[in-house]
């Protein structure tokens, strides 16, 4: 059964980062791959150059005008009229959001819970910032709206399926999961690149990375509680996108005990992926919870907490945490960084659990929606 797709893929016209980002950037081009036959009409802006190169001539790309911010939330109703002219079976959102025209059955993917949460708890998580409480209410209002539209919505853990159900009082039966996956980027790299990048960054220990934004607090109460013979032979190393991190990191620097790098390139950071002799997650929340699985497919050994998804992602293929549990921390960091084995068993539990996901499988299962979806208009 042959399919005429739409794809909402502003995301890659934006100049945007964050998961959303890497869904759509690694999903799109597999489905393009397996189109076997089908239409498919991929829907951008003008606002920055378009990420995708050599788009293979079957797909048609349609540019919607970007001229300042409002453009966006002018397209997010604009490109209903394109996608009438394209006379599309479905048409896929995939960043939490989407209105389809009258006749076409609409999928959305919807990443977490965030956006259709009660609105007093979105504007309790985050600033107070005017421009981002107009944000939060208008991609709320929207999220909420077009689930009442949409004829399935995608998620990518059961948690998240759980949470959304939940939030959104939408039954179940209308949430599928199609997991996401490591990026084609992430590999074990030579003692030659790594070599380079040990010494870019001066890093003269073992060390533990972790993201500087996901509650690196517990991390660093943790260290403190280490023996101190572990503590001199190695060193937490914080990555962050931002310069803006909690004091608790601040602190652990100017202690010794830490190392912040601020934006890393990619490239860097898969190479201190390689290099750690440990990853730790510590995450309060996670829908998913990718970066596990893009360390262990660097081989490092993961420490992770039991918030959302990040147990069923890692699949018993790390040590897990109570995301406060300084205590608990602290003796999985000692396991880990004082016993080989350990630290063996668990790389070789990464490696066969980060294997067991890949966006081509996700594009399959996406494809096979589309189908499920288009059948039963």
């Amino acid at each position: 059964m042959t399919l005429r797709i739409g794809i909402d893929v502003r995301y890659l016209s934006h100049g945007l980062v964050g998961g959303v980002h890497t869904y759509v950037a690694n999903l799109v081009p597999e489905l393009l791959a397996q189109a076997n036959g089908d239409a498919v009409f991929l829907y951008a802006d003008t606002k920055r150059a378009f990420e995708l190169r050599d788009v293979p001539p079957p797909v048609t790309v349609r540019w919607l005008p970007y001229r300042n911010p409002f453009s966006s939330v002018y397209n997010d109703w604009a490109m209903a009229r394109w996608m009438a002219r394209d006379q599309l079976d479905v048409a896929h959102f995939p960043a939490n959001y989407g209105f389809a025209p009258r006749g076409v059955r609409a999928i959305i993917t919807l990443h977490d819970a965030i956006n259709v949460m009660p609105l007093w708890e979105i504007w309790r998580g985050h600033s107070k910032h005017p421009r981002t409480v107009v944000m939060m209410t208008y991609l709320h209002a929207l999220s909420r709206a077009a689930l009442s539209r949409t004829a399935l919505i995608l998620t990518v853990s059961e948690y998240a399926k759980r949470e959304i159900a939940r939030a959104s009082a939408c039954d179940p039966r209308k949430i599928a999961v199609v997991p996401e996956a490591p990026t084609t980027d992430l590999r074990r790299l030579d003692a030659t690149q790594l070599d380079a990048v040990r010494q870019q960054y001066q890093l003269t220990k073992p060390f533990v990375l972790a993201d500087g934004l996901k509650n690196p607090a517990v991390l660093v109460r943790a260290w403190r509680l280490l023996p101190d013979e572990i503590r001199a032979r190695h060193q937490l190393v914080f990555f962050a996108r931002t310069d803006r991190v909690l004091p608790i990191i601040h602190e652990a620097v100017s202690a010794g005990h830490a190392r912040l790098l601020i934006r890393p390139p990619r490239q860097d950071l898969v190479a201190l992926y390689n290099l750690a002799a440990a990853f730790a997650f510590p995450s309060w929340i996670e829908g998913f919870g990718l970066p596990m699985l893009e360390a262990m497919t660097c081989g490092a050994p993961v420490l992770a907490s039991d918030r959302g998804a990040i147990p069923e992602v890692a699949g018993g293929a790390a040590l897990i945490a109570d995301a406060e549990d300084a205590a608990t921390w602290a003796r999985h960091l000692a396991r880990v960084l004082s016993d080989p084995a350990e630290a063996q068993r668990l790389r070789d539990l990464g490696f066969a659990r980060a294997a067991q996901f890949s966006w081509r499988e996700a594009a399959r299962q996406t494809r096979a929606w589309y189908a499920h979806v288009a059948e039963r208009a």
